[in-house]
């Protein structure tokens, strides 16, 4: 479980991860919002992968990457929720 929330600490994953808690996207897109490589958002999305948090449709010649499941879903949303908290 350490493993797993460490390799979330990585912003540019979380940013990949808070696009797709909303819709799914192609790497190009992925790479326009996030202004950053298709190589490099190619990379995040391989590690991503590696670890089950996000997985891929193919459609044609495009290929658009969603999140895993709900359970990532969910927990993409607590902490988010937990964060925007006020005391």
């Amino acid at each position: 479980m350490a493993e797993f929330f460490s390799f979330l600490g990585d912003a540019n994953r979380l940013r990949v991860l808070s696009l797709l808690a909303n819709k799914e996207f192609c790497v190009s897109d992925l790479a326009a919002l996030l202004d950053m490589s298709e190589s490099a958002v190619s990379h995040q999305l391989r590690n991503l992968r590696a670890m089950r948090l996000v997985t891929y449709r193919k459609q044609g010649r495009n290929v658009f990457y969603h999140l895993h499941d709900s359970h990532i879903f969910h927990l993409y949303q607590a902490v988010a929720e937990h964060l925007d908290e006020k005391d």
